[in-house]
Order: structure tokens, then sequence, then C-alpha cells
């Protein structure tokens, strides 16, 4: 790979758990379960390549719609790994954020994330965000409201909201994070699912067969190298691009 041509910001939709493990005559909540060390192993192997940025789909406003045992699951499992892992992520230098609409969870899992959040506050190896309970329409949205808000109050004029003021109010935005580079999706679906829509607007797209318990550091060394090898123009000409990279 090429020097400077690691992506700042990797953003990852971790899906196939489920047909993982039907695939093995498993309960899908075996694959859920099966899904949590490649997390740890991503989150490494990322802070090892250079990245800064590193987003995890964990769970979607659409996946309130699953069948409520299995939204139990996925919940526990994400407080059981708060309470597991934040400590090593702290000896690693890894600083957890988390983005979505937190008025959708329960007291007990947004009490978690904030100790993970205050735990890790002054790590800067890699900022690791966790995507729970969102959704990029509800992102717009929640922006959007916002902006509107200000207008009403008198503390925005309406003719400066732009590109640049929207994507100050995103969640991205807010916590003063880069828009994406590298999208990866595991499972072998070629959709983006409601995904950050606003921040992927210039992102290199990476889809993979590979369900996610069976994600690996070799599978994503795959996923950097076909970033690695791709002209991000961003609007401009190949040429242009060339010229200015000399």
């Amino acid at each position: 790979m090429a020097a400077g041509a690691v992506p700042r910001h990797v953003v990852i939709v971790m899906d196939g758990n489920g047909r993982w493990a039907q695939r093995r005559g498993l309960p899908r909540t075996a694959g859920h379960q099966a899904g949590v060390a490649p997390v740890r192993a991503t989150v490494q192997h990322c802070a090892q390549r250079g990245v800064e940025v590193l987003t995890l789909f964990a769970f979607s406003s659409e996946n309130f719609r699953r069948p409520p045992q299995e939204v139990g699951l996925l919940m526990k499992l994400f407080l059981d790994a708060l309470g597991r892992e934040v400590a090593e992520l702290g000896e690693q230098g890894v600083r957890l954020r988390f983005i979505g609409d937190r008025s959708a969870l329960a007291p007990e899992v947004i009490a978690a994330m904030k100790k993970a959040e205050k735990r890790t506050v002054n790590n800067t190896r890699l900022q690791l965000v966790i995507a729970v309970a969102y959704g990029g329409q509800w992102d717009i949205a929640a922006a959007t409201r916002r902006l509107a808000a200000g207008a009403v109050a008198g503390t925005l004029v309406p003719a400066d909201i732009g590109p640049e003021a929207l994507a100050r109010e995103l969640e991205l935005g807010r916590l003063g994070l880069p828009d994406v580079d590298l999208f990866i999706r595991t499972g072998g679906e070629r959709r983006i699912s409601n995904f950050l829509l606003w921040n992927l607007a210039y992102a290199e797209l990476f889809f993979t067969d590979v369900a996610w318990p069976d994600f690996n550091e070799q599978a994503l060394d795959l996923a950097l190298a076909d970033f690695a090898g791709r002209q991000r123009r961003h609007g401009r000409t190949g040429d242009q691009v060339e010229t200015e990279s000399c």
C-alpha cells in the first residue's frame, strides 16, 4: 500500500451474523455472539494500520423492528461488551464515542455509554465510534430541526444555512469527526442501509461476501488495499488529481 493511502475514517456495516448462524443450523443469536470477537480484532488492526477513526454500525433505528428477543440480546451483548472491553480499549489508546438517538435507549445503556466515553476521553491513538439506534435520515432530520430552531430564535440567518452548516449539526460533525473515506459492508448485501447518508457522499464503497463473524485482518487488508488503488477525484478529472499529487 502506498504511503499516505490509508483512509482516515473507515466505517463498517457489520452484516451477516444471522445468516452465518443459520447456515450452521444455529439460532440467529449465535451469530451475534460470534460477531463480538471480530470487533476486537478490527479495532486493533485499524489502530496498527494508522486509521484515525473507525465507525461501526452496531444497531440501526430500523433494527428495533426485529423480534423483541433478538433486540434484547443485542442490547445485552452491547452492555456486556462495554463493561468488558472499555478497560482494554483504554490501554490501547482508543477513545470510545457514540452516535445515534439516545432517547430510544434504556437508561442503563445510556449510563454505560457515558461512562465509557468519560473513561476514554483522553485517548488519541484511534477514535472508535459506535452507531447505536442510528439512522441516516434521522440524523439529517435532527440536524435540520436544530438549524430551524436557531433560525426561529434569531441566532441563525436562513440565508447562511448551507452544506457546511448542516454538516456541523450532523452526528459526526458535532463530534468534530471527518467524513467517511472507506465504507465496508460485510455479509454480501450491496446497499448502505440508511447509514451516514450525508457523510458517505465521497466515500469509497467496498462490499464483501464474508459474513461479519468470519471477518478478520486479512479481509480488512483486502478492503484497505482496494482503497489504496482507487483515485479519489471529488469532482475533478483524473489528470487534475495526478498533477496535484506530483
